[in-house]
């Protein structure tokens, strides 16, 4: 058995955020924004839209094509740093808006910038060892709740979205599909991408909700989304070279033998630094965030699904897949695009 993607659907917010409206009252013009992050506008959840409100929306969107529909998919996985509680689960949620049946599996993963990679990692296995047939799997981002107005370092970067992804089997297969996988944590980072009082840990309180201005002019409260940016750029240079050689030695490819690289769309400034180290051929690079932003978990799903609908991917294509961010936590995968 081998497991495959066989589709991608997305869903992104209706409300906008554009650099116009936040260069207003800022010494940074709409044109500086991006310049410097490579985006124009993110797509923002509206105050009564949460994450598994995306997903379903996302998942629906899949059903339409054709090629599932809801009773046939026996297993969900929903990568999630937001989810709609801490408990119950919002994979559980969703299969009961979605009607799935209920003789499904279905989970939440927390996990951000690496989550994609790691959760088609979870779905293959579910596959291959026969524990189910059809997967699907979710992604949905809701940042911009946690983003205080006044904080432009992360207010100009982060935008919201969801990903349904179909995760089949193909027993008559020996190569192709979902193939090799490395993956890397390194927990030291974790202070350095946080919403300090997001758990339990630290609880919101009249003090932690107090708003600070930092020595960049950004105002933010401990209950607030909070960026190391030069540090989690250091993590980034450092980490996923290492990532993608450490694949290479796994599968014995080179960047000749990869039709497309698809990285995490962090920001433009960052992408094109890793795609100059890596030294990889800008035709096979993807560059797919100026309109949407970094939508976290769905940045890679969000990137695939247009890749496909511009012709750039196609059937039997040889694709790496590099997630990393927030954690820290990185992973890369290759992937054989379509039935093997």
């Amino acid at each position: 058995m081998r497991a495959y993607v066989k589709a991608i659907a997305t869903e992104l917010p209706a409300a906008m955020l554009t650099n116009a409206e936040l260069s207003e009252g800022s010494e940074w013009t709409a044109d500086e924004i991006e310049a410097k992050t490579g985006i124009a506008e993110r797509r923002i959840a509206t105050p009564d839209e949460y994450s598994s409100d995306l997903a379903v929306a996302a998942a629906e969107r899949l059903f339409k094509t054709g090629e599932c529909a809801a009773e046939d998919i026996d297993f969900i996985l929903l990568c999630t740093q937001t989810p709609d509680y801490l408990l119950p689960t919002t994979a559980c949620l969703v299969q009961d808006r979605l009607r799935i049946p209920t003789t499904a599996g279905a989970l939440d993963f927390n996990l951000g910038c690496s989550g994609y990679v790691y959760g088609l990692s979870l779905a293959k296995g579910l596959v291959e060892t026969g524990q189910a047939r059809q997967v699907l799997l979710l992604t949905a981002e809701t940042y911009s709740k946690f983003i205080h107005p006044g904080d432009r370092s992360v207010r100009t970067l982060f935008g919201d979205a969801a990903s349904a992804t179909l995760v089949c089997g193909d027993p008559a297969a020996l190569r192709g599909g979902i193939e090799s996988f490395v993956f890397g944590t390194d927990g030291t980072g974790g202070p350095n991408l946080i919403v300090p009082t997001s758990g339990l840990r630290e609880s919101k309180t009249l003090e932690s909700a107090r708003v600070t201005v930092d020595e960049s002019g950004n105002a933010r409260s401990r209950d607030n989304l909070y960026m190391n940016g030069p540090e989690v750029f250091a993590f980034t240079l450092r980490e996923v070279p290492k990532a993608l050689g450490a694949l290479f030695a796994k599968t014995e490819d080179t960047v000749d033998t990869v039709d497309l690289f698809v990285f995490h769309q962090a920001n433009g400034f960052m992408l094109e630094h890793l795609r100059r180290k890596l030294k990889l051929p800008l035709e096979k690079f993807v560059v797919s965030l100026k309109d949407v932003g970094n939508t976290v978990s769905s940045t890679i799903p969000l990137a695939l699904g247009r890749a496909v609908e511009s012709k750039k991917l196609r059937r039997g294509a040889r694709v790496v897949l590099v997630g990393f961010g927030v954690g820290y936590s990185w992973a890369a995968c290759t992937l054989t695009w379509g039935t093997p």
